[in-house]
């Protein structure tokens, strides 16, 4: 009898609360400051840039936040999303170690970007916004909240790292599909933008540069509002239902993971698929292994400093306590865009304090030796970002294999790369280095 490799749920198996890991926190999450007066940001200060619903959410140490059914039914498009078990690449590792992955790229834009877009796109609709701004570096973003604009008729304005524009143009014209306007970054339609190019006309651009213009945008047009896809609190809450899927979906497999892997750039896929994980680790006691991966070339988390910095290069934003390498750090041009960016979701940066997750780096081209060995074996090409956790995934089966002992692994593959042909070009051809 053949082994089963695809675990999914029905469609009642959604799930109808988003998890809040700041309800179970030892210690709580220090709160973002004013710049100027290093005093907790007030809620009235936050909806500046945010509607009031989601800042309350973001502000929340409620446990469980209800989905809305409307959110849920444009989910129901595409979630509860398929667990699988990568059988083809456990015997091409010839390890003992059985590796499962959650697959988040059926979604319409290809990513687990969704599932937050269209929590955002809802609660600005019912605010009344009438725009909506934001940054993208890989793209992945910025084509779901252009997406989840559309659905709820919103407009929708991208600034997206310049030196993505032009390795995923096909990112772009997504985004432009579905209705949204796109630039690069830094632009000329910023005053930011402006003085960035004024220093370094070939500025390759990057997140934190691409928020500030988001940021200015917003504050100086009428009916807009901000929207991030990763990082903030709100963002890693709307992501818990890829974690609490995978759960039910292990027990339906009928094992229990032993370790847990996600990449990390800003932090929500991670938070995604680990934090419901924690839940279970803190709250039943549960022995498991949890690593977040990132860039070595970005490495927030392993190099970086735990302190009160800016999530923008012109300190727009309030100070966040999180991992960073610093506001102003420009990361080198590597091709998983999704994860250059200078600091960590605060609620990540927390867990990994309190020991409750671990990080490690890897340079692009064991990334994407790992990333052609999985679409060898398993035939999904996928996206640079999840890469990353591919990678210490086989590490993790390896070593398995020398040690001559079992374990279960689960990593999320938070998106496809068919948009990212180029990177793999640059791979195939041998042009791909390590900066």
């Amino acid at each position: 009898m053949s082994t089963p490799v695809r675990f999914t749920l029905p469609e009642s198996e959604l799930p109808r609360a988003w998890y809040n890991l700041q309800a179970d926190f030892s210690e709580p999450l220090p709160p973002p400051l004013n710049p100027g007066t290093r005093e907790p940001v007030s809620p009235e200060m936050m909806t500046a840039i945010f509607p009031e619903n989601l800042v309350e959410q973001e502000m929340s140490s409620e446990r469980y936040i209800e989905i809305p059914d409307p959110v849920r039914e444009i989910l129901a498009l595409w979630r509860p999303t398929p667990l699988l078990r990568a059988v083809r690449l456990e015997r091409a590792l010839n390890t003992p170690a059985h590796i499962y992955y959650k697959y988040e790229g059926g979604s319409p834009a290809g990513s687990h970007k969704p599932n937050t877009a269209v929590a955002q796109a809802f609660y600005n609709k019912e605010a009344g916004t009438k725009r909506l701004a934001t940054e993208t570096g890989a793209g992945q973003w910025g084509s779901s909240l252009a997406f989840a604009c559309k659905l709820f008729g919103l407009e929708c304005t991208v600034y997206m790292v310049k030196v993505s524009f032009h390795h995923k143009p096909y990112r772009g014209l997504m985004m432009q599909s579905w209705g949204a306007e796109v630039f690069a970054s830094p632009s000329d339609r910023t005053e930011y933008g402006r003085k960035v190019l004024a220093t370094d006309p070939d500025c390759p651009g990057s997140l934190g540069m691409a928020i500030s213009e988001a940021v200015e945008d917003t504050v100086t047009s009428k009916n807009t509002k901000y929207a991030l896809g990763s990082v903030l609190n709100h963002v890693c809450l709307h992501q818990s239902v890829i974690g609490e899927e995978a759960i039910k979906q292990m027990q339906l497999a009928g094992e229990e993971p032993d370790v847990i892997i996600g990449c990390i750039g800003g932090g929500s896929n991670f938070a995604g698929v680990a934090f419901p994980f924690i839940r279970e680790k803190l709250k039943h006691g549960r022995k498991y292994k949890i690593v977040a991966v990132e860039p070595s070339v970005c490495a927030s988390v392993t190099q970086g400093e735990l302190k009160y910095d800016f999530g923008d290069t012109a300190e727009m934003t309030p100070l966040l306590m999180m991992h960073t390498l610093g506001h102003g750090f420009i990361p080198p041009k590597i091709h998983a865009g999704g994860l250059r960016y200078h600091g960590m979701a605060p609620m990540v940066s927390h867990a990994v304090k309190l020991g409750l997750a671990d990080a490690v780096a890897y340079p692009q081209t064991r990334v994407f030796q790992a990333a052609v060995q999985f679409a060898r074996t398993e035939g999904i090409l996928p996206a640079p970002e999840p890469s990353h956790a591919i990678a210490a995934a086989i590490d993790e089966a390896i070593q398995c294999r020398e040690e001559g002992r079992k374990k279960v692994i689960l990593f999320n593959l938070c998106g496809h790369g068919m948009l990212d042909l180029a990177s793999y070009d640059a791979f195939l051809s041998g042009k791909l280095t390590d900066d």
